[in-house]
């Protein structure tokens, strides 16, 4: 059994996918504090050949909250429509816009104001439209001492899941230990994903976009293969 433990991130580069598809589960923080200019509300977009950052509002509220009592704001009914419009004017001659727009149309749309399960729900649909069965687990429905910090939560999370692997991504060689995982019986690996170049249209390429890029100027099946081969482990 692999899994892999993350925050939720709002339209995600491609890495956070391969990882998603690289494991048996994959546990979604919930109970942990949000953290400001993170990935958790935002992300970034081709717009006239530089990347630039699109972002869902959040409700004023405590700097203290976890992610999941975190929720957007009132003002998103009127954000929703101008994201979806510079996504449209960004992309719409992007070679498979009009498959992509519709998915993106639905995420934006969903009606539910908490910020973790809007983001959740954007994740399950692009890992439908992508084919990747990994399911997504919560991580305060496990039963474990929710308490536990770093290193220490996420052994727990994985012996509750009877898992073998961790896999983290490449990031994570600063916060995690291999000794530690590997004196309570589990494997650390971490996940490398390989540099993604593609047409954007005519402009040089801008790496490390949000998910959104990637699907309006690749194939499902070129994303596909990049999903089961563009990553090495350490």
């Amino acid at each position: 059994m692999k899994i892999a433990i993350m925050q939720p991130y709002f339209f995600p580069y491609i890495g956070y996918f391969q990882l998603l598809n690289a494991v048996d589960e994959f546990i979604i923080y919930d109970n942990i504090q949000f953290t400001k200019k993170g990935w958790i509300n935002r992300n970034r977009i081709l717009v006239n050949g530089k990347d630039e950052y699109i972002t869902l509002p959040l409700k004023k509220d405590s700097d203290y909250l976890d992610i999941g009592e975190r929720c957007l704001s009132n003002e998103w009914n009127i954000e929703k429509k101008k994201m979806l419009n510079r996504i449209t004017e960004s992309y719409r001659k992007a070679p498979y816009f009009e498959t992509i727009y519709q998915i993106i149309e639905k995420i934006v749309t969903f009606e539910d104001l908490q910020l973790f399960n809007f983001i959740v729900n954007s994740l399950n649909q692009i890992k439908n439209y992508l084919e990747i069965t990994t399911p997504l687990l919560v991580s305060s429905s496990l039963p474990i001492h929710h308490q536990l910090k770093s290193t220490q939560k996420v052994i727990a999370l994985c012996k509750n899941r009877n898992a073998k692997i961790y896999i983290n991504p490449i990031g994570g060689t600063e916060l995690y230990n291999k000794s530690d995982f590997e004196n309570e019986g589990l494997e650390l690996k971490f996940l490398k994903a390989n540099n993604i170049v593609y047409p954007q249209f005519k402009n040089e390429f801008v790496p490390y976009l949000s998910i959104i890029d990637v699907m309006m100027f690749i194939s499902k099946d070129e994303i596909k293969s990049h999903l089961n081969k563009s990553y090495t482990y350490l």
